[in-house]
């Protein structure tokens, strides 16, 4: 089967309780707890922010499935949909298991049924079970998947473990580029995908969150055999969302590397260059969703690589 890393079609969940999650703040330092008290305001924001992504992704070609989360159980994080569940190209689908209880209620079904409207879902590989042993990988938070060159990427963390990441890859038929990364306070970094996107023909990486060189170098020549630019980024950078970006294409095949504001205007204009040689360059404003959330635009799309249904 001929994969494509990057699809014109994507899933978002317009969330109905956005707000500052006590219990994934625990390991996540992007997020930010002043202010969290007006709640009622940030949930507004949130929605506002939301609703002109959509319209800022849809006026570049794509397809955007919005799904209205119902607001019981409240779910503060359900706009992140990526770090429960992916789609493959083959029709399967994967479940994962989540760190935190609350975000677990994020696994809605009503959400694999509106998919399964318009696509065919052949199989459903549930990896939940394994929160009862504390073992945790979080989708496409944990795992850089490059699909075209069956690799997946992943600095291990609390939430992205290593046993899991290599089953998953063995189903898949994947292999795994593992590397630890931290904070400049040595913290190891969450999920992989704030300090890493995948472009077509590049990649825009944190090495210096990457203590072992021998790590780094293993990073560079597996980049090299695969004809990807490394696009190098800051920590300074990375706290302002630059390593959270999602590249897709239009229905007409247009590459556009989506990302927040906040990440565009930390870039330089040499790395803009970079980026423009390869792909337009789309922003928005979520700077509700990234301080209270601690996640950017990458979080908030679930890729779908589904076939589409005939029927």
């Amino acid at each position: 089967m001929n994969c494509d890393n990057f699809t014109h079609k994507v899933l978002m969940v317009r969330p109905a309780n956005f707000g500052f999650n006590a219990e994934t703040a625990a390991n996540n330092a992007f997020q930010n707890q002043e202010g969290a008290e007006n709640a009622e305001e940030i949930r507004k924001n949130a929605l506002g922010e939301f609703d002109r992504l959509v319209e800022t992704l849809k006026g570049e070609g794509v397809e955007v499935l919005v799904f209205e989360d119902r607001p019981i159980p409240a779910k503060p994080d359900a706009v992140f949909p990526n770090n429960w569940f992916t789609t493959h190209e083959d029709g399967r689908l994967v479940t994962y298991p989540m760190f935190s209880p609350v975000r677990r209620n994020e696994r809605d079904p009503e959400i694999i049924k509106f998919l399964s409207s318009s696509h065919d879902i052949l199989d459903i590989v549930g990896l939940e079970g394994f929160e009862a042993q504390n073992v945790f990988l979080e989708g496409t938070g944990s795992m850089i998947i490059d699909r075209a060159n069956k690799l997946v990427y992943a600095c291990l963390s609390q939430r992205t473990d290593e046993v899991l990441l290599k089953a998953f890859c063995e189903k898949f038929n994947y292999t795994p580029v593992t590397f630890t990364a931290v904070d400049p306070q040595g913290m190891p970094i969450y999920h992989t995908n704030v300090i890493m996107a995948l472009g077509d023909g590049f990649v825009v990486i944190c090495l210096e969150c990457i203590p072992d060189k021998k790590e780094e170098k293993k990073l560079e020549n597996h980049f090299a055999k695969t004809g990807l630019e490394v696009i190098p980024i800051s920590f300074e950078q990375v706290l302002h969302f630059a390593g959270n970006m999602l590249q897709l294409k239009s229905r007409k095949g247009k590459r556009i590397l989506a990302m927040s504001t906040a990440a565009f205007n930390s870039l330089n204009t040499a790395q803009k260059k970079s980026l423009e040689k390869y792909t337009k360059l789309v922003h928005s404003d979520i700077s509700t969703v990234e301080k209270y959330g601690g996640g950017s635009v990458r979080c908030m799309i679930a890729e779908v690589f589904l076939p589409e249904s005939e029927r």
